[in-house]
């Protein structure tokens, strides 16, 4: 149960869900309630058909392009740890622009949307990585479960879009997305030492 709650954590702020309900907020203010709901269940299928395509092909692709998995935790995670800077710098902010309105439908629930706003490179790294480590069965099954439950999460805070709009208010809304970045910066942080800690010990026992 420990395992699973760490991992659904993990993903959950993997998919910056407060970033995601900034843009959600911005380009889906002209829908009405029954366009946003549809919106958000296509969101979700999405995030979780591509997160199962790379939790599930992720060794494949370190196979083919002969990538070391220690090799890509200090990839990914630095990646990770520069979009988390970002995001507390505030450089993921949505412009109110023309170069918006033409999203401003039930389309940009996948681009951008679910592409690249939720699942981002810092997702993709994860998951990646996840699907690299996975072991039996068992842990295959808590993995899909912790998905399921931070896109199901995701979903929810969605949905209550305009009430948490209304309980935060718009500096509520600025704020959130740069606490989220401090945990995800965190994360990626972890991810590289754990590359890192892994190819000394490679290195060591190659010796």
């Amino acid at each position: 149960m420990e395992h699973f709650f760490t991992l659904y954590l993990k993903l959950f702020f993997m998919m910056t869900p407060f970033f995601v309900l900034s843009v959600f907020l911005i380009l889906g203010k002209k829908l009405s309630s029954s366009e946003k709901k549809k919106v958000i269940l296509k969101l979700s299928v999405t995030v979780v058909i591509i997160s199962l395509v790379f939790l599930v092909f992720g060794q494949y692709i370190f196979s083919l392009f002969g990538i070391t998995l220690d090799a890509f935790k200090i990839g990914a995670g630095t990646v990770l740890f520069l979009s988390a800077l970002e995001m507390i710098k505030g450089g993921t902010e949505v412009p109110e622009g023309p170069e918006n309105t033409i999203k401003r439908s039930a389309d940009f629930a996948i681009v951008p949307l679910a592409i690249p706003v939720t699942v981002g490179p810092g997702l993709i790294g994860i998951l990646m990585v996840m699907g690299a480590e996975l072991n039996g069965v068992m842990d295959t099954v808590i993995v899909c479960l912790s998905l399921f439950a931070a896109v199901a999460s995701l979903a929810i805070v969605l949905l209550f879009s305009s009430k948490i709009q209304r309980l935060l208010g718009q500096q509520g809304l600025e704020v959130l997305p740069k606490i989220t970045g401090l945990f995800v910066s965190a994360i990626g942080a972890q991810i590289v030492f754990s590359g890192i800690q892994g190819f000394f010990v490679e290195s060591l026992l190659l010796h």
